[in-house]
């Protein structure tokens, strides 16, 4: 697909229109219900019928857990069977009252998402770059690349849960590439399009706003795509921080999708023809796979929040971004669960962009990465091998999960701290001028890490 040169759209700024009763505020979530609903009623069916055939030795179970069922096998002969069956009656309505009451508090939920939204420096099709801190002109630019399946606004969620404003206080200029859904034109999509064409563009756009070489921040499938930016475009950049990218889909993955997928992939490719797209729902559905039991733990909980709580409003502002997904481009998700997830193409170095092979190994770049230490979605096994893969790259393990890492109540200590330092030290080298900054650079420093923030991460690579 021929590539268009970047078109500047003049700063404008705006406030997302917020609904003054709460009755007017319409949720889906979470998505997709039907499957959540029938995950919950499926359990407690099947706990009746796996009853009896537990109490007589019948039940089909893995190897490790035949001493578990022995020694429950052992209590439920103690209970009188219709005293069991009251309880577990009892119990199953529970559940299903629980989840019914936490999704109707959730969709009755006052709290609306009403930030401004920053000013609009470029735009290209349904691609924006938006720009956080137009006065911090001399702050370091940091280009923030999302993933192409959510929202951009994981970034800056909330008022009090945004790294994209965090970063802003801090000195630097954040500048956020908005995918947002795929138009009639991007549904034709492939990754080399959204890399070689719209991100190679943001970034000229940042080059031209600031006259600097921004930082690159990837996270999640993000990162990917800024490891392919930075190996194309090193040049114009200062440095790399990857947040909880993947790279070797098969490391930790609890299914084997080298199996798994060849079997999808002709449905798959069936749905995408017809739609040009994979809707949120059937991604949705991949994401149920890792955990089947998590949307009714998590609401089962919010059930029994005081709405008016902070941890209320935090779960129902992340609940509104995770359920307000955006659909793949067809070729993009092709690319994706076949290249990706089936034939783990970026760990052997076949994933192509614009025909060329993407090697970390030929990014010379200052690069931090953080993995996670509670990741699910992204399992510190495969985002490990980055580690090894880019020349001189730090690391740390903060405490965290996949998504907490960005919008958790620890993370601006436990991650966006040690990232402000890494930027900082990245930003000293930068500077035309080094001797106006008095603090003393530190000996032993290597490529891969300026600035005097280099001790906080020696060594961490072990926590990983």
């Amino acid at each position: 697909m021929a590539m268009t040169p970047p078109t500047a759209t003049p700063p404008a700024t705006a406030t997302e229109p917020a609904p003054t009763e709460p009755d007017s505020i319409r949720r889906l979530g979470p998505r997709p219900l039907p499957l959540h609903v029938m995950t919950a009623a499926w359990t407690c069916l099947t706990s009746f019928g796996g009853y009896p055939l537990l109490k007589q030795g019948l039940l089909p179970l893995k190897a490790e857990l035949q001493d578990e069922a022995e020694a429950l096998r052992a209590e439920l002969a103690k209970v009188a069977p219709a005293k069991f069956a009251s309880a577990l009656t009892e119990e199953s309505c529970r559940l299903l009252d629980q989840l019914a009451a936490g999704v109707l508090a959730y969709r009755r939920h006052p709290y609306r998402r009403n930030l401004d939204t920053p000013p609009t420096v470029w735009r290209e099709g349904t691609t924006r770059l938006l720009d956080y801190a137009p006065e911090n002109r001399d702050g370091l630019p940091v280009l923030l690349v999302p993933s192409l399946i959510n929202r951009a606004y994981v970034l800056d969620l909330s008022e009090n849960r945004s790294l994209a404003r965090w970063l802003a206080a801090e000195g630097f200029r954040p500048l956020l590439v908005d995918w947002d859904r795929p138009g009639e034109v991007e549904r034709s999509f492939t990754l080399t399009d959204y890399i070689g064409g719209r991100l190679e563009q943001a970034l000229d756009a940042a080059l031209a706003l600031t006259g600097r070489k921004p930082a690159l921040l990837g996270y999640c499938m993000g990162g990917l795509l800024a490891v392919a930016l930075a190996q194309r475009r090193q040049r114009d950049l200062q440095g790399m921080i990857l947040l909880a990218t993947p790279w070797d889909f098969h490391a930790g993955a609890r299914f084997r999708f080298d199996r798994i997928m060849p079997m999808l992939a002709p449905g798959l490719a069936a749905a995408m023809e017809a739609w040009r797209e994979l809707p949120t729902d059937v991604l949705q559905m991949l994401f149920y796979s890792l955990d089947p039991y998590l949307v009714i733990r998590k609401f089962r909980q919010f059930a029994a929040m005081d709405p008016a709580s902070p941890k209320a409003q935090a779960f129902v502002a992340l609940e509104d971004w995770l359920n307000d997904g955006i659909p793949l481009a067809g070729p993009v998700a092709r690319e994706c669960l076949v290249g990706w997830y089936g034939e783990n193409q970026p760990e052997r170095k076949r994933w192509r962009i614009a025909g060329r092979p993407v090697d970390p190994g030929q990014i010379d770049l200052s690069t931090l990465i953080l993995v996670p230490a509670r990741d699910r979605i992204v399992p510190p096994p495969s985002a490990t091998p980055l580690l090894t893969a880019i020349p001189g790259a730090l690391a740390m393990s903060p405490p965290l999960g996949h998504i907490g890492m960005v919008v958790a109540e620890a993370a601006p200590q436990r991650a966006w701290r040690p990232m402000a330092e890494f930027l900082g030290g990245l930003d000293r080298r930068d500077r035309p001028n080094p001797a106006r900054w008095t603090q003393p650079r530190p000996a032993g420093m290597n490529h891969s890490m300026r600035g005097n923030a280099e001790s906080r991460f020696r060594g961490k690579t072990k926590e990983t």
